[in-house]
Order: C-alpha cells, then structure tokens, then sequence
C-alpha cells in the first residue's frame, strides 16, 4: 500500500498546482488539515514557485501556532512575490505574535510603502508603535487608519491604545467607545474601556466592562487578570487570585497574572507560597525584573536578606523584559532599585556610608535624567501668606503612616496653611475620610502616569510638597525628581535619605541625625524640637492592665515586628536574655509568624542557642494589635532595623521597649521615641548593654509596675502623643524654610 494512504493522506492525481490548492482550502473548511496539507505539498512538488501556496501553508501553521514555520512560509511567499503588500502585513502579524516587534513595524512598513491606503495595516502598525513606545508615530498611524476607514473598529480601538499609553485617556474612551458603535461585540474594545474607568477611579464599570470582555471572550486571559485587579483594588483578594488563575488557565505564561497572584499571597503573609509563584514566572522569562524584584521582596519577608539582595541586583540587571515596553520596564527598574535599597536595610552591620553610596545610584540611575524637565516656580514669593502644603501617598488610609500625618494635619493652624492631598490608592476608608476632611483640596491620583502628576502638583502652585513614602511600596519618588514644587521635604514613610537631589529637606531630629552624620544625607536634614513623629492617640484602645509578671510568675518578653528584622544577631541577643532568665517567657507576633519558612528559620536559630520553642510563642494574627500588649512585661526592639509604630504602641500600653541604637536612621527609631517620653534606661549601646538592660529591668518588678501604670500619661504629654504641639512646631520649620526659599531662590 502506498505509504501515504497508509497515513490517511489522500494524493490527488493529475491536477495544477491551482487546482491542488483549491483542494487545500475546501478541506481546511471541513476541518481536514492534514489532507489540506498534503494537498499543499504535491502543489509545491509540481509548482515550487506556487506563491499562493506557500503563504497558504505560513497561514495553516500560524493558526496551528507553530510560529517559527509560519514566518520561514510566508518569507518565502515573499520571495517569490515580494510586492504583495497584504503578505507583508501577514508576515508582521506572524512576527507579532514571535514578539518581534521592531521586525513586525519593519513589515507593516513595506506593506504601507507598496499600499499606503491600506487601512488595516495603518491600524495594525500603530499597535505595534504604541508597544515599542513610539506614541506619536503609533497616533498618526491609527489616525490615518480611521481616515482612510472610519468604520475599521480596529482602527479606533488601536487608537484609543495610543491615546491611553500618552496619557489621553479621555480621548482613548471616546476612540473605544467608537469602536463599540460600530461593533459591539468587540471584546478587546470593551477590556480597554475598562481600562480607562479603572484609572478613572470607576472601578465598578471596570469591572463591568471586563465582565462583558468575558462574556464575549471567555477565554481572553487580559480581561481576566484585569478583572484580578480591579478585585484586589476593591479588597475582594480570594475573587482576585480566582481570577489571576483563569487567566493563567487560558494563558500558562501570563508572566502579570502570575507576579500578581504572588503578591496577594504575599501579602496574606503565605510567603513560601509567594516565592514559588514569582519562581515559577521566572521560569517562564527568565529575565523579568518584576518578577526578579517581586522574589527578592517575599525573600527579605522570610528573612533571607542576601538573596534578596541579590534577586534585586538581577533585577536591575534587566536590560529588556519580553512584552514590556520601554517605558514599563523604566518603572519596574526604579521599583527593583526602590526595593533593593530597602532591603540593604535589614542587614547587619550595615553603615551610613554604605547606604548613602547606594542612594546616590539611585539618582544618577533615575532621578538624574529627569532634570530636563526642571522649571522654575511661579509660586508668589510672600514670606508671610498662608502656604499650600502638598501631601503625596498611596497610604492615606488605616495604615501606620497614617496614624501618624494625620495627627498633623488635623491640628494643623488652617490660617497658616492650606492642606492639598494627592491620594494615590483606590480604595478609601475610614481613615480616608479624617484626611479628607481636615484637607482644603483633595486629588485622587491612583494610576495617573508620574508626569501628568507632576504637572498637578506644579499646577495647583503646591509651596511645599511633602514625600510620605521614600523608597517603600507604591512610591512617586520619580515625580518628586520631576520638582513639582519649589521646596519638597521627604518625612515619614521611609527611614533613611531618598538620595534624590530634588527633595530639599529630610524630616528628623537631634536623635536620628546628630550633625556629624549629616553628610550621608543628600537633603538637609529639618530638625525638629524634640521628636519627628506624633502618635495618633488610638481612640478605644484597651486599657493598660495590671504587669503580667504578677500573675504568671515570670516575665513575658515580646516583639511585634516584621521576621524580616529578626536575624541572626538578634536572636543571639534575645536568646541571651533568656538564659539569664530560665524563668522567662518571649512572644513574637506577626501576621507571617505562621508561615512554615518563618517559624523553621526562626526555629533553628532559638534552638542553635539553647532556647526551646516551648519558651518562645509565635503569633500570626491578632484581632487587636494593642491587647496583645497586654500579657508582654518588656518589649525587645529588633536592630539594626528598630521598630517605629510598634515602639509607639508598646509605649501607649505601658511596655517600655529596650532598643539598641546604631548609626542608620533606621537604627534610632525608638531612641527618638523613648527619648520624647524621657524613657532613657532601655537605650542601650551595645549588645551586651542592651542584654544587661534588658535583664536589670525585668529583675526589677516594682520599677516595671510604676513604668507601666505611668507611661501612657507620658505619652500623651509628651511631643509623641501631642498633635498640637506637634503641628505648631512643624508649622514653624515649614515656616522658616518657606522664607529662605523666597529670599534666596533655593533649586
């Protein structure tokens, strides 16, 4: 039997090359495609010239997905008619889908060059312009597109694409809804209009725009993880990660889908569960600097310091991201270099030297290109006119930065100065609201593109803008190196200079940066009177018990901050503690405390110096974070990274916190707290210092009673707990600051 027929593969006699593919095409419509192709190749055997059939044969294999045999098809197809413009544009859609964008523009190119009115392939180019950033090339194009059609769908979709990405987005609404008219069943139509109500903050049609994208298109995977993130935006995490999984059902190597369904587990404190994922996007693009950047971050969460180091130097080594344009991949290399001086951190023995040479790449990576944009300010140079004080944070909400701006602003003199905040998360709260009430004007920016914030804040003639974030999640440090403002102070979200040249002035005190560690500052340090932060007294907040050690019968130590700073020399140091103390108990809380990496690091660390995990009780969560303060006699602060709110809290519930101060100004959080309520004898020097104090005090059941009855009075007399103090004195540095700027000018 002839083999051919053996495989099922009819072979059709005496016919042209013509004929044979005629054949070909009825049975690709009856479904037949190996008869189809056999058709093809006894084509080509008569006619190797048979241009029709090579492209026939490029399309057969494009649909299949075997790309690479579908551009080497429809080349060949070309070199045999290489002045059939619609092969030109068949080959840049087969290109397109490689990712080879430059090549797929060159294509669409020699189509438009043989066939300028081609419509389609106007359209089909500045899609391709807009992924490679070339915005206005992609603009003409899709322009030029509806001209020639004013109804291609595609037309206005591809041009509402462009629009989006330069930040037109209400012109890219109207282009989407354009192409809805005309065909409304165009689901990528109704996906991209969602895009834009997402970034207008109407999340809701969102939402309801990705929904109908679905019921379209079940299987489009963009609409699916748009959906994802318009439901983690809404706190609605378990439909989010549902979501983030269909899209990776329908696309396996949706890279977005996959760092994002990382981030919620992350953030639900499943770290190892994290890792993996943002491991397994790695294994899909092995030089994604998000999801290099994501991993290190859920590393430095478990405590792995150097590998997270070393994941966001990869990161910034990324010099290209399939699928990501420029532009993008410029973002997500600021965030990898955002994350890596974070984490420098929390390792030991880290120096202010070290930490200001990191800063300062920072600059000249990022910051430094931006100056071009610089201009001077047109704000009217009265020394004594009331000032617009601009705030900039995604963390104007029930959040720990929060609890301490607000305590600012709300007491803050409204005849000095007008409050002006750029909130820039999408779902408000309850402590959202308070900000807003206490503020002369309110923006809500999420999602705005860095320069049209910029160009707000520089509009609204801001005096003074402050940065509330610094190097932390979610940051605008990039509008700041735009210099919105002719005076702008970085305060609070970020414990350490921003190394931005940009930013005139770092908020601090006599504690954090004494004058001779001034020099490893790029912003002059405004110091203020007594301490830099104010407590905002919790409303509700359990009463102060009588000392536990009293009823247990030994003292209770305790520790509520991130595993992340609790490394090995710290342990070592606590482990001490409780070896002079057989009788004491430690308690670490933290909503990751249960995750099985954590509590096997820390684990083996306690057990390595004798201390059982019988002595040591691990938390994750806690229902009220102040009541858990209610069975703790001492708290320990954790170094080189000490705590900040965790410190103010303990304080609030009468725990007075042994720290050890070092050289970083993350290092000397609670020295600046503990001296604002005059609780110097828990300040240690060194690790032995800080283990004698520790043990003194918890020796000394009479002073801990009279410490915990009497420090939230304390606190709430103090410069930490007195919002009106506080804002007075702030308003008074502001103050001078403004008043150097209008004599001299300042950048």
């Amino acid at each position: 039997m002839d083999d051919r027929r053996a495989r099922g593969i009819v072979y059709v006699e005496m016919a042209t090359a013509a004929e044979l593919l005629a054949l070909a095409r009825g049975h690709v419509q009856a479904g037949k495609l190996l008869h189809a192709e056999s058709c093809c190749r006894q084509a080509l055997e008569l006619d190797p010239g048979h241009a029709e059939t090579w492209q026939f044969l490029g399309g057969m294999a494009f649909q299949s997905g075997r790309l690479d045999a579908a551009a080497e098809l429809v080349a060949q197809a070309l070199q045999l008619a290489p002045t059939n413009a619609a092969w030109h544009a068949d080959l840049a859609l087969v290109l397109q889908a490689q990712n080879r964008m430059a090549d797929a523009a060159a294509a669409y190119s020699e189509a438009l060059r043989l066939r300028p009115e081609f419509a389609e392939a106007q359209a089909a180019i500045g899609h391709v312009f807009t992924h490679l950033d070339r915005l206005d090339d992609a603009v003409r194009h899709c322009r030029e597109a509806v001209r020639l059609r004013p109804d291609l769908p595609a037309g206005h979709n591809n041009l509402g694409n462009a629009l989006m990405r330069s930040d037109r987005t209400e012109e890219a609404a109207v282009c989407y809804e354009r192409a809805l008219k005309l065909k409304p069943d165009l689901a990528e139509a109704h996906n991209n209009l969602g895009l834009v109500r997402a970034g207008q903050g109407r999340t809701d049609e969102a939402m309801a725009c990705y929904r109908r994208a679905l019921q379209l298109k079940p299987g489009y995977s963009d609409a699916h993880y748009n959906l994802g993130n318009a439901l983690k935006d809404q706190g609605q995490l378990q439909e989010a990660m549902a979501s983030y999984r269909e899209a990776l059902r329908f696309n396996p190597g949706y890279l977005e889908a996959r760092n994002n369904l990382g981030n919620i587990l992350k953030d639900q404190g499943r770290l190892a569960d994290a890792a993996a994922c943002y491991r397994q996007a790695l294994q899909l693009v092995p030089n994604s600097a998000e999801a290099y950047t994501n991993l290190g971050t859920a590393l430095l969460a478990l405590g792995e310091i150097d590998a997270a180091i070393d994941c966001h130097r990869k990161a910034l080594a990324c010099s290209s991201t399939p699928g990501l344009a420029r532009s993008d991949l410029r973002t997500k290399l600021a965030i990898a270099h955002s994350n890596l001086l974070l984490a420098l951190h929390y390792r030991s023995g880290v120096t202010l030297r070290e930490l200001a040479a990191a800063h300062a790449e920072y600059e000249q990576r990022h910051a430094v290109p931006l100056r071009s944009v610089w201009r001077p300010h047109e704000n009217l140079r009265e020394p004594d006119r009331k000032l617009r004080l601009g705030f900039v944070s995604p963390d104007l909400r029930r959040h720990a930065i929060a609890n301490f701006v607000i305590s600012f602003i709300e007491n803050l003199d409204d005849s000095q100065a007008d409050v002006i905040c750029y909130n820039d998360w999408p779902t408000p709260d309850d402590f959202t609201a308070r900000f807003r009430a206490a503020s002369a004007d309110w923006r809500d920016v999420f999602g705005w593109a860095d320069d049209r914030l910029a160009e707000k804040i520089r509009d609204d003639r801001i005096d003074i803008l402050f940065d509330l974030t610094g190097h932390t999640a979610h940051n605008r440090l990039l509008v700041f190196a735009r210099k919105p403002a002719p005076i702008q102070v970085t305060w609070c979200g970020y414990s350490d200079t921003t190394g931005l040249t940009a930013i005139d002035y770092i908020l601090a005190d006599r504690y954090l940066i004494p004058p001779e560690f001034e020099t490893y500052y790029s912003e002059r340090p405004l110091r203020m009177p007594e301490g830099f932060l104010c407590y905002t007294l919790p409303a509700g907040a359990p009463d102060v018990t009588e000392l536990p050690a009293l009823c247990h019968g030994h003292v209770t130590f305790g520790s509520s901050n991130n595993p992340a700073k609790i490394r090995p020399p710290v342990i070592a140091t606590w482990a001490a503690i409780l070896d002079r103390l057989p009788a004491a108990r430690l308690v670490l809380q933290y909503r990751a405390m249960d995750d099985p990496a954590v509590k096997g690091r820390l684990s083996r660390l306690f057990e390595e110096h004798g201390i059982a995990m019988s002595r040591v009780q691990l938390r994750a969560h806690a229902s009220d974070l102040l009541a858990q303060y209610q069975d703790v006699d001492i708290a320990l602060d954790p170094f080189p990274y000490n705590g900040c709110t965790t410190t103010a809290e303990a304080l609030w519930m009468g725990v007075p916190v042994v720290t050890l101060v070092g050289e970083p100004f993350v290092s000397r959080h609670s020295l600046s707290h503990l001296s604002s309520v005059g609780l110097t004898e828990t300040i240690a020097d060194s690790p032995a210092d800080y283990v004698e104090r520790a043990v003194r005090l918890a020796a000394d059941l009479p002073r801990l009673a009279e410490l915990r009855a009497g420090l939230r009075a304390r606190v709430a007399t103090s410069s930490l707990g007195d919002g009106r103090r506080f804002a007075n004195d702030l308003l008074g540095l502001l103050r001078d600051a403004w008043r150097e700027w209008v004599k001299n000018g300042l950048k």
